[in-house]
């Protein structure tokens, strides 16, 4: 499921979508549009309360149960131990945070700005019996109300591309660890084997909505989804942006040829 692979991505094909840079002054982008930046936050949360319910059986459909895999070796890089505090941020239905716990991981903070899917978090851990260890706050990831150096791990998993202003989290990210405190990011980004890239626009721009319908009932949240994962920013131009927060050792690995990756950085 995953490669080594830190080669500088090709440019985006026109596929890929218009790139953020032309947003008019106090816009950013929604997908495919430029909305006010003011708007967004609540623009994105209105998605994740329709999809709360159903989000965990889309994932599945989505990504054709692949999802399982990469959140599987996302936990093992982030090395559950004892006596490490984890802060899940955007950790949603808890797919990471119950991954930790349950792979030795010490006390774990799952938080997520959507009230909806903690919710449906919280249901999750009471049923698989992981509630011991396990907070749950809602956070806004841009502005975290945790003290500077104060947990080991910080992760965030599909929720990045969610986030308004991306290098400001990313900063956060940093304040609240500890040195010597590890930094991962688990999202979608820039495919790499240019054979699976028309495959993986049809799948997403017209197989996906279609599914959203369907089963969710919402064609035009899951047509966001796929909008903003094209919207999100490469492999390189996230390490870039990583460092420049003031993570260090940043480093990044294509899972299925680059459909997602993982990236990690450290507070040293």
């Amino acid at each position: 499921m995953s490669d080594n692979s830190h080669h500088t991505p090709s440019a985006p094909s026109p596929s890929d979508g218009p790139t953020p840079s032309g947003h008019p002054s106090g816009t950013t982008d929604f997908g495919f549009r430029h909305v006010p930046v003011t708007e967004k936050k609540s623009m994105v949360r209105e998605v994740f309360d329709s999809v709360a319910g159903k989000y965990d059986i889309m994932n599945d459909v989505m990504s054709l149960g692949i999802h399982r895999a990469w959140k599987k070796i996302f936990v093992t890089e982030l090395g559950p131990h004892p006596d490490l505090r984890l802060l899940d941020l955007a950790g949603g239905t808890g797919d990471i945070s119950f991954g930790w716990l349950r792979g030795g991981g010490g006390p774990a903070i799952l938080s997520d700005i959507n009230v909806s899917m903690l919710a449906v978090g919280r249901d999750r851990a009471l049923s698989r019996g992981l509630v011991s260890g396990l907070n749950f706050v809602a956070v806004d990831a841009e502005a975290i109300p945790i003290a500077d150096c104060s947990v080991d791990r910080v992760s965030i998993a599909f929720g990045l591309r969610n986030c308004t202003d991306k290098l400001q989290v990313l900063r956060e990210a940093r304040r609240v660890l500890r040195p010597g405190g590890r930094f991962l990011c688990l999202e979608f980004s820039r495919v790499q084997v240019a054979a699976l890239s028309p495959i993986y626009d049809a799948w997403s721009f017209q197989v996906l909505p279609r599914m959203g319908a369907a089963i969710a009932g919402d064609r035009e949240s899951y047509q966001y989804l796929a909008e903003s994962i094209r919207m999100f920013p490469d492999q390189e131009t996230l390490a870039d942006m990583m460092r420049e927060a003031g993570l260090e050792r940043v480093s990044y690995q294509n899972l299925s040829g680059g459909i997602a990756a993982i990236h990690s950085g450290w507070r040293i």
